[in-house]
């Protein structure tokens, strides 16, 4: 097994710091912020932090979107000891609560257009003190640099800010939270301890918390750096138009950025021209995305014009990437896009295609570096299949989590003898390769026929007239479950169901045929840009 540092993820900003201070970390709005720059904030944070009480263990949450406070805000928190737990920015009250709550979180960080579902859920959260408010224009070139010249200038909070933040106070500006002290405390912080909290509908029941280590992110950054960027040289630069409180982003992008010294491109949130232009104007050499946003690449005029050669790879992660979008992709840009696979309780990579070798088409790819994989039997998931049979995929790697946050129960459905039970249903092929098939839980079963809702997409994404599609089961009296699509068309075209399901005859068995076609202007995606199927079917 290759060996990986063995440090925190604070650890690994410091290193980067001390390696090139002067070097790019993040880019936001036009202001570029230095490694040397970021590290400072992020001390900033972590004694700002320890002035509210905050001690090694407790959980520090975070609701905001992409920012240059996110990633200040996440090491700062993990430099004073705490445990991170990242909010999804368009939670409701409930959802957001429900996880602040299960997290016991004493601080919460959040965007101050959103301290309205701070307020509307804190009479339900006893261990929360403290609120700190962040503004998307704090980073804004001109107003960074106002705040680096007070900061200069104003380096220590007086007393009273410093009593007042200790004490249970109306929201906290950003400003007076750096102020409190140049530097923390020193805190041990172990590779085995808890950095993170990671929220996920996991493989069974309701949202619960992953508790992935700082060995596990640090781990897992190396080894997705490890397989797609081995040969490259100089720092990259990327965009993250993925939320970064979702673990693809965090790892992929912020962590990866970190560990080799590069540049983030920050976007608030994913928009097709916003994306393009800064793919046009700071040459990134890696894209991260799902597969909507490859599908709204490949429907923008002009896509070839933006320069996505620059890129050296785009990966597609989050869910399944239909072999029509890459295809396209590929051939409307001249980049070159792959599929990887992961999940929140594998910090989350554990497959991806490789950039430089043979990509099979379909394929998620081959496990990346120390990462163990089997496929079981979907009854028990006790007996290895052989190649070519779909089963459930199971992990075992440096990468799996400790556990679901105080829910032993749960941990152990999906943690047996240290292997991690996806709930992911693939195969694999005599080269080493794998396919994912669908999930368990979106399975649909008619009329005693097992059909792949991904299989019945991809033959809807090829369909001219098609821009999106989305395969659910529906409840059925007589086959138990039907097959139901929800479509989107492209602007001005027009199709009859009659035709889709034609269309679907010739090139799958009858039992796999939609029976229901459901045409719609757009489909429910969450922040990360997935298709919300379970929306789909309470409709």
């Amino acid at each position: 097994m290759k060996k990986y540092p063995k440090i925190s993820l604070s650890q690994m900003l410091e290193q980067t710091a001390a390696r090139m201070p002067r070097q790019r970390a993040l880019i936001y709005f036009g202001a570029d912020i230095t490694y040397a720059e970021l590290l400072n904030h992020v001390n900033r944070v972590a004694a700002g932090l320890q002035a509210l009480g905050v001690k090694k263990g407790d959980r520090v949450a975070m609701m905001m979107p992409n920012c240059p406070q996110f990633v200040i805000a996440y090491f700062g928190a993990l430099k004073a000891g705490a445990i991170i737990t990242a909010t999804s920015p368009i939670y409701t009250p409930r959802e957001a609560g429900h996880q602040w709550k299960d997290a016991g979180a004493s601080v919460v960080i959040v965007d101050r257009r959103l301290l309205r579902i701070v307020k509307a859920v804190r009479p339900e959260l006893p261990a929360l003190k403290h609120v700190v408010e962040i503004g998307l224009r704090d980073y804004y070139p001109a107003n960074f640099t106002a705040l680096k010249h007070s900061l200069k200038t104003r380096p220590k909070a007086p007393a009273r800010t410093v009593a007042r933040l200790a004490q249970q106070t109306p929201p906290i500006p950003w400003r007076d939270f750096l102020s409190v002290a140049k530097t923390p405390r020193p805190v041990v912080v172990k590779p085995a301890d808890i950095a993170c909290l990671q929220y996920t509908g996991g493989t069974t029941g309701s949202s619960k918390g992953a508790m992935l280590t700082h060995a596990n992110l640090v781990i897992n950054a190396h080894q997705t750096r490890q397989w797609l960027a081995a040969n490259s040289e100089g720092p990259d630069v990327m965009v993250a138009a993925l939320p970064l409180f979702h673990i693809y982003a965090m790892t992929c992008i912020m962590i990866c950025s970190v560990m080799t010294g590069g540049a983030v491109v920050l976007l608030p949130r994913f928009e097709l021209k916003a994306a393009l232009n800064i793919i046009r104007k700071y040459h990134p050499t890696f894209f991260h995305g799902v597969p909507t946003m490859y599908v709204a690449f490949n429907n923008a005029p002009n896509v070839e014009r933006y320069g996505f050669k620059s890129l050296r790879v785009c990966m597609s992660g989050g869910a399944p990437l239909p072999v029509e979008v890459r295809q396209k992709f590929e051939e409307l840009t001249g980049g070159k896009l792959v599929e990887g696979y992961g999940l929140t309780e594998s910090s989350p990579v554990t497959h991806t295609n490789p950039p430089e070798g043979l990509l099979k088409t379909g394929s998620i790819g081959m496990p990346i570096p120390n990462t163990e994989v089997r496929i079981v039997d979907i009854e028990n998931g006790t007996r290895d299949l052989p190649l070519g049979e779909a089963g459930e995929i199971i992990i075992r790697g440096p990468q799996v989590m400790k556990g679901y946050w105080n829910k032993p129960e749960e941990t152990a459905k999906v943690l047996r003898d240290g292997w991690l039970y996806t709930g992911d249903i693939a195969k694999k092929d005599a080269d080493g390769y794998y396919y994912i098939v669908d999930r368990k839980k979106d399975l649909i079963i008619a009329g005693g026929y097992n059909i792949y809702p991904r299989e019945v997409e991809e033959v809807l994404f090829e369909h001219p007239k098609i821009k999106e599609a989305v395969v659910v089961g529906m409840p059925d009296q007589y086959r138990g479950e039907t097959v139901k699509a929800f479509i989107v068309l492209h602007e001005g075209k027009t199709v009859t169901p009659e035709e889709i399901q034609a269309f679907c005859r010739e090139r799958l068995a009858a039992y796999k045929v939609p029976r229901q076609v459901v045409f719609r202007d757009s489909l429910p995606k969450s922040g990360v840009g997935k298709y919300l199927r379970r929306e789909l079917r309470n409709m």
